[in-house]
């Protein structure tokens, strides 16, 4: 159960609330003759989905998605909204999470002090290619490429609305940063001295094997938050507290 995608767990975990709280219902209703309002029932089954998704170890923004939904869904049928908006915001969510379901790997952001302290990380006076997969908004690359002059920056997203927001800044800021629109297990990582990554527990391990087939000795492996079991990194940078905001590298063998 435990290594279901998160998505299908989330699915489990709702189902699972809603019939706790109607039995919940039912118990409170023998003895009591309680009758609960139909929003007091949502946020109860909101409650019970919020503590079993702590208990199923969940990242921490799935509580309070788990005690929001139904009230979401509720809310919108109460405001009779045209199917439109539900269309619209499907495909807006598509485009940016496309294949999160297959992958496990959502939308994540890096903030500034990962990418300077990737910065403090790369060779700063001779050639080297670097790729940041899952690049999102291109955010890394981007802060990288006026500081390494001599480096070649790559990013590889294979959610469409990301990589569109990433080549349309590269064109406003005439970047020299390349954006791929591919999944970067059909990649090479043996073409880069760099590889970075911000993905999820559930990646890392294939991404692992990977990088261990392809990558050259001596190029860097580097990843923010998430670490991998098979080898101990030779360098833990921590950016603040809590292992959310730590980089792990390994230099390939």
């Amino acid at each position: 159960m435990a290594r279901l995608p998160v998505g299908l767990q989330s699915l489990v975990i709702q189902c699972a609330a809603l019939l706790l709280a109607l039995l919940l219902y039912r118990l409170l209703q023998i003895p009591f003759s309680f009758q609960p309002s139909l929003w007091q029932l949502v946020f109860v089954q909101g409650g019970l989905a919020a503590g079993l998704s702590l208990a199923w170890r969940q990242p921490a923004w799935w509580p309070p998605l788990h005690v929001g939904f139904l009230p979401a869904i509720l809310l919108a049928r109460q405001l009779e909204l045209p199917a439109a908006v539900y269309l619209a915001a499907f495909l807006l969510l598509l485009l940016f999470y496309w294949s999160s379901f297959r992958t496990r790997v959502p939308l994540y952001l890096s903030d500034r002090k990962a990418w300077r302290a990737v910065a403090d990380i790369l060779p700063g006076a001779q050639p080297f290619g670097f790729i940041d997969l899952g690049s999102g908004l291109g955010g890394v690359p981007f802060h990288l490429e006026s500081r390494f002059p001599l480096g070649r920056f790559y990013g590889t997203e294979i959610a469409p609305a990301p990589w569109l927001i990433s080549r349309v800044r590269a064109w406003l800021k005439r970047s020299r940063v390349v954006f791929l629109r591919r999944d970067y297990a059909s990649l090479d990582l043996g073409d880069f001295d760099v590889v970075f990554a911000f993905l999820s527990p559930a990646a890392m391990p294939g991404l692992w094997q990977q990088a261990e087939a392809q990558m050259r000795s001596g190029s860097l492996f580097i990843s923010l938050s998430f670490t991998v079991d098979a080898r101990q990194p030779d360098q833990v940078v921590t950016l603040a507290e809590g292992a959310r905001h730590t980089l792990y590298v390994w230099r390939m063998e």
